[in-house]
Protein backbone atom coordinates (compact mmCIF):
# COMPACT_ATOMS: atom_id res chain seq x y z
CA UNK A 1 0.00 0.00 0.00
CA UNK A 2 1.34 3.60 -1.15
CA UNK A 3 1.74 6.35 1.99
CA UNK A 4 -1.13 8.61 2.36
CA UNK A 5 -0.61 11.95 3.02
CA UNK A 6 -2.79 14.88 5.49
CA UNK A 7 -2.66 17.97 3.89
CA UNK A 8 -0.32 18.99 6.36
CA UNK A 9 2.38 16.72 5.63
CA UNK A 10 2.61 16.91 2.03
CA UNK A 11 2.51 20.75 2.50
CA UNK A 12 5.52 20.20 4.73
CA UNK A 13 6.60 17.70 1.97
CA UNK A 14 5.69 21.00 -0.71
CA UNK A 15 9.23 22.58 -1.02
CA UNK A 16 11.41 19.43 -1.33
CA UNK A 17 9.29 18.04 -3.93
CA UNK A 18 8.46 21.15 -5.85
CA UNK A 19 12.85 21.68 -6.08
CA UNK A 20 13.20 18.01 -7.51
CA UNK A 21 10.28 18.32 -10.08
CA UNK A 22 11.77 21.84 -10.97
CA UNK A 23 15.24 19.76 -11.29
CA UNK A 24 13.20 17.60 -13.38
CA UNK A 25 11.48 19.89 -15.56
CA UNK A 26 14.29 21.32 -16.61
CA UNK A 27 16.41 18.25 -16.92
CA UNK A 28 13.70 17.19 -19.34
CA UNK A 29 14.08 20.17 -21.01
CA UNK A 30 17.81 19.44 -21.64
CA UNK A 31 17.68 16.25 -22.74
CA UNK A 32 14.93 17.05 -24.81
CA UNK A 33 17.17 19.88 -26.59
CA UNK A 34 20.45 17.41 -26.89
CA UNK A 35 18.23 15.20 -28.71
CA UNK A 36 16.93 17.15 -30.93
CA UNK A 37 20.43 18.37 -32.21
CA UNK A 38 21.12 14.68 -32.39
CA UNK A 39 18.31 14.37 -34.74
CA UNK A 40 19.31 17.00 -36.95
CA UNK A 41 23.18 15.77 -37.25
CA UNK A 42 21.84 12.46 -38.25
CA UNK A 43 19.35 14.55 -41.09
CA UNK A 44 22.80 16.21 -41.73
CA UNK A 45 24.49 13.20 -42.32
CA UNK A 46 21.44 11.54 -44.38
CA UNK A 47 21.13 14.76 -46.79
CA UNK A 48 25.13 14.72 -47.24
CA UNK A 49 24.93 10.57 -48.53
CA UNK A 50 26.63 9.36 -44.98
CA UNK A 51 29.32 12.33 -44.35
CA UNK A 52 30.34 13.07 -40.70
CA UNK A 53 29.55 16.39 -39.82
CA UNK A 54 30.78 18.11 -36.83
CA UNK A 55 31.75 14.71 -34.83
CA UNK A 56 32.64 16.50 -31.32
CA UNK A 57 29.14 18.57 -31.86
CA UNK A 58 27.22 15.03 -31.83
CA UNK A 59 29.40 13.47 -29.29
CA UNK A 60 28.70 16.33 -26.72
CA UNK A 61 25.12 16.24 -27.39
CA UNK A 62 25.14 12.61 -26.91
CA UNK A 63 26.71 13.12 -23.46
CA UNK A 64 24.88 15.77 -22.41
CA UNK A 65 21.24 13.87 -23.76
CA UNK A 66 22.70 10.74 -21.51
CA UNK A 67 23.53 12.91 -18.11
CA UNK A 68 20.06 15.13 -18.46
CA UNK A 69 18.36 11.38 -18.91
CA UNK A 70 20.05 10.10 -15.69
CA UNK A 71 19.72 12.81 -13.60
CA UNK A 72 15.33 12.88 -14.66
CA UNK A 73 15.43 8.90 -13.47
CA UNK A 74 16.98 10.05 -10.14
CA UNK A 75 14.89 13.12 -10.01
CA UNK A 76 11.65 11.16 -10.55
CA UNK A 77 13.02 8.14 -8.00
CA UNK A 78 13.55 10.94 -5.44
CA UNK A 79 10.16 11.89 -5.82
CA UNK A 80 8.39 8.27 -5.90
CA UNK A 81 10.34 7.30 -2.49
CA UNK A 82 8.34 10.29 -1.08
CA UNK A 83 4.84 8.52 -1.89
CA UNK A 84 4.16 11.17 -4.15
CA UNK A 85 2.90 10.58 -8.15
CA UNK A 86 4.59 12.90 -11.03
CA UNK A 87 1.23 12.93 -13.01
CA UNK A 88 2.82 15.31 -15.72
CA UNK A 89 6.27 16.50 -16.28
CA UNK A 90 5.18 19.10 -18.88
CA UNK A 91 3.31 21.40 -16.74
CA UNK A 92 5.14 20.05 -13.17
CA UNK A 93 1.66 17.79 -11.93
CA UNK A 94 2.19 16.39 -8.94
CA UNK A 95 -0.49 14.51 -6.74
CA UNK A 96 -0.36 12.95 -3.21
CA UNK A 97 -2.32 10.46 -2.33
CA UNK A 98 -4.52 10.74 0.63
CA UNK A 99 -8.21 9.41 2.04
CA UNK A 100 -11.29 11.30 1.63
CA UNK A 101 -14.33 9.58 3.42
CA UNK A 102 -12.78 6.43 3.18
CA UNK A 103 -11.95 6.70 -0.36
CA UNK A 104 -8.27 7.26 -1.74
CA UNK A 105 -8.19 11.09 -3.62
CA UNK A 106 -5.13 13.01 -4.60
CA UNK A 107 -4.18 16.23 -3.35
CA UNK A 108 -3.15 17.95 -6.69
CA UNK A 109 -0.42 20.36 -6.99
CA UNK A 110 0.99 22.06 -9.64
CA UNK A 111 4.69 23.84 -10.20
CA UNK A 112 4.48 27.44 -9.07
CA UNK A 113 1.19 26.96 -6.83
CA UNK A 114 1.70 28.24 -3.94
CA UNK A 115 0.52 25.56 -2.18
CA UNK A 116 -1.96 22.51 -2.59
CA UNK A 117 -5.48 24.15 -2.91
CA UNK A 118 -7.00 21.39 -4.71
CA UNK A 119 -8.14 17.83 -4.62
CA UNK A 120 -9.55 14.94 -6.58
CA UNK A 121 -10.94 11.70 -7.47
CA UNK A 122 -8.04 9.05 -8.52
CA UNK A 123 -9.98 8.95 -12.07
CA UNK A 124 -10.52 12.04 -12.63
CA UNK A 125 -7.49 13.95 -13.23
CA UNK A 126 -6.41 17.38 -13.21
CA UNK A 127 -9.98 18.25 -15.63
CA UNK A 128 -11.60 17.35 -12.42
CA UNK A 129 -10.08 19.80 -9.27
CA UNK A 130 -11.85 20.73 -6.76
CA UNK A 131 -10.82 23.26 -4.24
CA UNK A 132 -9.91 22.31 -0.73
CA UNK A 133 -12.87 23.42 1.42
CA UNK A 134 -13.53 22.56 5.12
CA UNK A 135 -16.06 19.44 3.95
CA UNK A 136 -12.49 17.77 2.84
CA UNK A 137 -10.59 18.96 5.94
CA UNK A 138 -12.95 17.35 7.93
CA UNK A 139 -13.31 14.09 6.20
CA UNK A 140 -9.40 13.73 4.88
CA UNK A 141 -6.88 11.73 6.55
CA UNK A 142 -3.24 10.04 6.22
CA UNK A 143 -1.67 6.86 6.59
CA UNK A 144 1.84 5.88 7.08
CA UNK A 145 2.98 3.94 4.19
CA UNK A 146 2.48 0.27 4.77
Amino acid sequence: MSRRFTLAEAGRLLPHVGRLIREAVRLKAEMAEAEALLQGVSHQITLSGGMVVDRSRALEARSQRDSSARGLKSALEKIEQTGCVVKDLDVGLVDFPTLFRGSEVYLCWKLDEPAIRFWHGVDEGFAGRKPIDQEFLDNHRGEPAK
